[in-house]
């Protein structure tokens, strides 16, 4: 198959805290998952933990290896700035994976994400506020147009991050012709677990599409 694929998981925890995630779905298909480190909000506001995130890609990166970023929560907010924004520059990261990520503090239908102490106050060091230049820079919507292909998946049961964050993002990167997978299934927050077998399907067709190009024999890595 040549170098194996590398997977940069980010984990989720609201920016402050390191939550575990069973991810060995990407090791069954024979890729190499490296568990990245941030800083995480007690430690240092925004981007600290985008430059950490960059850092650590530029050191786990393959040359001539398909390149992934994935995370649930607020590792997929995390993982989606890396993988719009590039580690080094945009385009330089074959594919992103977002699990029921949090995307704009400012939607109107998520005034909790506007509440004093609320993860995103933490992550700022402030409240997000329209005007505010970090509060704009976390957005993800504010960073499309790469063409980076998105993997988006959300629980339609989510009380933590309304379904509707994956939604209004999917919108805006099909308008700017990003090639996207979206599906909003059953569940809670936490409940996308990727042994699931709805959610590992899903993931295994988006990497096929993904992974054709450039590892010959991808019908059977996605068959073992």
């Amino acid at each position: 198959m040549g170098e194996s694929a590398v997977v940069l998981w980010v984990h989720g925890g609201g920016w402050y805290l390191r939550e575990s995630t069973d991810v060995s779905l990407f090791e069954t298909l024979g890729m190499r998952v490296v568990h990245a480190r941030y800083r995480l909000s007690g430690e240092a506001t925004w981007p600290a933990q985008l430059d950490d995130l960059r850092a650590e890609a530029r050191a786990v990166r393959l040359p001539g290896s398909p390149f992934f970023v994935a995370g649930v929560s607020a590792g997929a907010h995390l993982a989606l700035h890396v993988g719009l924004r590039g580690v080094d520059c945009p385009g330089d990261v074959d594919a992103v994976l977002a699990f029921e990520p949090p995307v704009d503090p400012l939607a109107p239908d998520w005034p909790r994400a506007r509440a004093e102490g609320n993860p995103w106050h933490r992550l700022l060091g402030h409240v997000p506020a329209p005007g505010d230049a970090a509060t704009l820079d976390c957005t993800v919507t504010a960073h499309v147009g790469t063409g980076t292909p998105v993997l988006l998946m959300h629980g339609m049961n989510d009380a933590a991050v309304p379904p509707t964050q994956t939604l209004g993002l999917a919108a805006a990167l099909l308008a700017a012709r990003h090639p996207v997978h979206v599906t909003v299934t059953d569940g809670a927050h936490g409940d996308l677990d990727l042994g699931r077998p709805d959610v590992g399907a899903f993931v295994r067709r988006f990497l096929a599409t993904q992974t054709a190009a450039v590892i010959p024999d991808v019908d059977g890595m996605l068959q073992r």
